[in-house]
Formats: structure tokens, sequence, C-alpha cells
């Protein structure tokens, strides 16, 4: 029998957690001044919907998800998919589905935007954490392994690659097959993703020129830096501006007139060049440790389910964050994925906190012996 009873939070994972966003936060306040020097951007109402919805919201959805049994989400897992996959789908109906820039990715609610792509999420690990669970024992087994997660990633992938939101889902796919990997799987399995998934790329960047584009610009920068490497080119100046300890807090510069999107994916190249360094490592440190803390968390997991839906959510969250600060840096290309915590966006705050509060939850029937 599992060990139910339940001990203390993880106080260290708990205070990494306050510590990012809090000072995510006061981050995004800053970047946020940029938007002052822009036509129609209001600093005032952007801040208010972050505090509102991904500080508040999120703190509400953490403190109430790190007190369900985590046990639970197993018996729900498949209706909590498909309501989440539905709710992805939504905005594709007429009235209700907003589009920007080319992607069709939010509901329109009337007093706010909702990108259910973030629930999807949590939906996508919660059930493949219990699929996974339940014949991790016969994984090795095409029919019951590699069949299935083929078939359960595809479908979310036909409906991310219609919005079109291909960086989401290959953070998705990324976490389930970290998640694979743990409940068993092959490494044939595994290299046969892989293969898949070049080639699918391939193919998404035939159809999508501007896929193609970002792995262009990542190789030669320097080859458009007024169009397509203006980006890249401002958040390297942003970033050098910064030097060792950074002009200060709210003294960029970059955020004002230069950088494109200073509150999303060009937030990291702001806070660099506001804090240096020095800064920028004490960030990146930060994540690692939150990462490592929740993967002991997944090791001293009571069970094989609440080690995959650390996992997998732990994932995620890394996951995107390296990609993101890892494109402003020039050492990956373009993604358009938001900095966990600190860019703009108070679903994907709400639903980064949400899925942190079932890792809390794991945390407090932690064992020190594994189970299946």
């Amino acid at each position: 029998m599992n060990n139910s009873k339940p001990k203390a939070f993880d106080t260290l994972l708990l205070g990494l957690i306050i510590l990012l966003v809090g000072g995510g936060f006061l981050i995004f306040s800053s970047a946020s001044l940029g938007l002052i020097a822009r036509d129609g951007a209001s600093f005032a109402s952007v801040a208010l919907s972050q505090f509102v919805f991904g500080v508040v919201g999120g703190g509400i959805a953490l403190l109430v998800m790190s007190n369900i049994y985590y046990r639970h989400w197993r018996k729900y897992a498949f209706y909590i998919f498909l309501l989440s996959l539905l709710a992805t789908l939504a905005v594709f109906i007429p009235g209700i589905g907003m589009t920007h820039a080319g992607a069709t990715r939010w509901l329109d609610l009337g007093f706010t935007t909702l990108q259910p792509s973030e629930f999807l999420k949590i939906g996508f690990i919660v059930y493949l954490a219990t699929w996974l669970s339940d014949v991790h024992s016969k994984i090795g087994e095409w029919k019951y392994g590699l069949l299935p997660f083929a078939s359960i990633t595809g479908t979310v992938g036909t409906v991310m690659l219609l919005q079109p939101d291909t960086d989401t889902f290959l953070i998705m796919v990324f976490a389930g097959m970290a998640m694979f990997l743990v409940a068993g799987a092959k490494w044939r399995d595994i290299g046969l993703i892989v293969i898949a998934g070049i080639l699918m790329l391939a193919a998404v960047a035939m159809v999508r020129p501007y896929i193609m584009d970002r792995f262009t610009t990542f190789l030669h920068p320097e080859n458009d830096p007024l169009g397509s490497g203006y980006q890249i080119q401002q958040s390297l100046i942003a970033i050098g501006s910064g030097g060792i300890t950074g002009r200060g807090y709210g003294q960029s510069i970059q955020k004002f007139e230069y950088l494109p999107e200073p509150i999303g994916d060009s937030i990291f190249a702001v806070y660099a060049e506001e804090f240096g360094f020095i800064g920028s490592v004490i960030l990146i440190i930060a994540f690692i440790f939150l990462t490592l803390r929740g993967y002991k968390t997944a090791a001293k997991a009571s069970d094989i389910f609440g080690t995959l839906l650390v996992v997998g959510f732990m994932t995620i969250i890394i996951g995107q964050a390296f990609l993101n600060i890892g494109a402003m840096l020039a050492v990956a290309p373009l993604s358009g994925l938001p900095l966990p915590f600190i860019s703009h966006g108070g679903t994907a705050l709400l639903s980064t906190l949400a899925s942190l509060g079932i890792v809390l939850n794991v945390s407090k029937y932690r064992t020190f012996r594994r189970r299946s």
C-alpha cells in the first residue's frame, strides 16, 4: 500500500515559487513602462490585468490545487483532457475566438481574453500521466506504448497547429517524451518519436515559411537586421548594454522604442539590460533550483502517477524558460514563447501556478522509498 498520510509542503519549493512570482511581477512592471511610448498601449490596464488574473488569480489557483489530493485528478483525467481540448477548439468559433498577428489562440470574454491552450497543457499532462501509470509495466510493447502516445500527442498537435501554435506544441511534446521515458519507454521508441518530430517540423516549415525564417535568422541574424533579424539584434544590444551590474531597475532604454514585445518574449532582454550579467545569472539559477527541487519531488513521489505529473509540469516550465532565454541570447531560434512567471499573460501565469499547486500537493505525500 502507498503511504497517503500527508506531510508538510516542500517549503523550499514554495519559497522559490513565491520568489519568482514576486520578482517576476516587479520585472514585468518595469518592462511595462515601455508601453507608455507606444501608441494605444496602457501601462495601468496591462499591469492591473497581469496582477489580478496572473498574480492574484494564480495565487488562488496555487492554494486550491495544492490542497486537492493529487490522485483525485486520475479519476477525471479523460474529462479534464477533453474539456481543455474543446475549450482550445472554441477559439475557432466566430464571435468568440480572437485572432491576433495571424494566430487564432484566444477567447474574447468581453472583459478580458483567455488563452485556453494554457489549460490544455494541464489537461494533456494529467491525462498522459494517468495513461502512462496504467500501462508502464508493458510500455515497451508498441500497442501499449508508442502507438497510444503518438495518438494522444497527434490529437493535441492537430489542434495546436491549426491555431497555429507550433512552439507551445513542441514544448508539450518535449514534456510528454520526458514522461514517456520516465515511465519506462525504450530508447528505440524515443528515437522514432524524435525522427517523426524532425520530419513533422520540416513539413510544417515548408507549409509555413515563417518557421523556416526563424531557423535561417538563428543561423544568420546579421543577414536582415531590419527585418527578420531585428528582434534578436535589439535583444543583444539590450543585454550587452546591461554590462556586469546593469543600468538599474526601470532604466532600460531598449524597452521604449526598440525591442519588439518588451513585455512578452523579449522581457528577458529588458531584465538583462537593467540587472546586467549578475542579475541574469541569478534569474537562471533560480529557474534551475526550481526545476531541481521539482524533479526531487518527482523522485520522492509515493507513486508513479505523482512522479509523472511532476516530471511533465516541471519539464514544460523549464523547457519554456530556457527556450525563451536562449532565443534572446541567440543560442536558440526565436520561438515567441513567454518567459514563465515574468512575461505578459495572466492566463499563462495562472495555469503555471495551478500546475505548481499540483506539484506542491505531490510533495505533501513524498516518501524516501520509491513505490509503484
